[in-house]
């Protein structure tokens, strides 16, 4: 079946599909494209930050902007960078290089499963093992965002948070952090997976492997940004209760809950996380199928492997 695919598909790739070395260039490309978009985003993660742990100061973009300007100037909207180009690309690197994994590993365990359930619990391991590897990374970028006199950055913040709260420190939002990564990466990869199938079938009418590379990518863009716009919405409540305790403005997730509202758990910043999430999960899924395309692997996505026999077959 393998080899009648890679027949299809014509050329030659740098590694075999499903060894080591592909999930080796896979955890690459995730950390590469998470990395670099975050590391792009930071001023408006600044931003939305400040407005999730002060949101009368911060009410709005402009006037958050404005504000974040005229206080701490042009220099405190790359707070944090570090934080956001290391952590979120180590989290990167897990999270898509395990998903191929488990994605390969439970379609060949529950082959009678549906596919949104396979999507669904291979997302939601990678997830589990990245936000751990996220979590200290997430837990002093956010105070260095939001409390100016805390630490520069990664060098400093490191030392100084372990000082004053131990590895408890590191990972007192690593619930809420898994609370709000889980759903959305769940909702991501599951809305990609079925915005590819959908747009290839109903929409081009053609076989992945039929398209042009730039066809292929183009695809992986309009369904990276769908995904990531579905999955901003459902994990935004997650969001604004990680940011609140790791301010300390709250004990514990009720706490934060009560303290937020549960009208402000789904509407504080989801604006500016829809700004930020959608662009930066598109171009993500962009530079990874892009690294995997010039390996001469195929984009992610398109029929799985049993759909493909079936067709082959009939």
């Amino acid at each position: 079946m393998e080899e009648m695919r890679g027949a299809r598909q014509g050329g030659s790739s740098l590694v075999k599909e499903f060894s080591p070395a592909y999930y080796g260039l896979c955890a690459v490309g995730g950390m590469l494209s998470a990395g670099t978009t975050h590391l792009a985003i930071t001023p408006l993660d600044v931003l939305k930050v400040n407005m999730q742990a002060n949101p009368i100061k911060y009410n709005s973009i402009l006037s958050g902007f404005s504000t974040l300007l005229k206080e701490q100037g042009p220099s405190s909207l790359w707070r944090g960078w570090s934080g956001k180009l290391f952590g979120y690309g180590v989290q990167g690197g897990c999270k898509f290089g395990l998903y191929e994994y488990f994605k390969r590993l439970y379609s060949d365990v529950l082959m009678d499963q549906n596919r949104n359930f396979v999507f669904f619990l291979s997302s939601a391991s990678a997830q589990v093992f990245a936000d751990v590897a996220l979590c200290p990374f997430e837990a002093v970028k956010v105070r260095v965002q939001t409390q100016p006199t805390f630490a520069n950055g990664l060098a400093d913040g490191f030392p100084k948070l372990y000082k004053a709260e131990g590895l408890t420190g590191f990972y007192r939002g690593l619930v809420p952090l898994w609370g709000r990564n889980l759903p959305f990466s769940m909702v991501m990869f599951t809305t990609f997976e079925q915005s590819v199938d959908l747009i290839y079938r109903n929409i081009i009418q053609r076989r992945k492997e039929d398209c042009s590379r730039s066809q292929q990518l183009g695809v992986t863009c309009l369904a990276g940004y769908v995904a990531g716009a579905v999955g901003t919405v459902i994990s935004n409540p997650a969001d604004n209760v990680v940011t609140s305790l790791y301010n300390k403005k709250a004990e514990n997730v009720l706490q934060a809950v009560k303290n937020i509202g549960l009208a402000n758990l789904f509407t504080r910043s989801l604006p500016i996380r829809i700004a930020i999430v959608g662009p930066v999960v598109t171009l993500q899924w962009f530079f990874y199928d892009t690294i995997k395309v010039s390996s001469g692997l195929p984009t992610t996505g398109g029929l799985g492997r049993h759909q493909e026999a079936t067709d082959l077959l009939a």
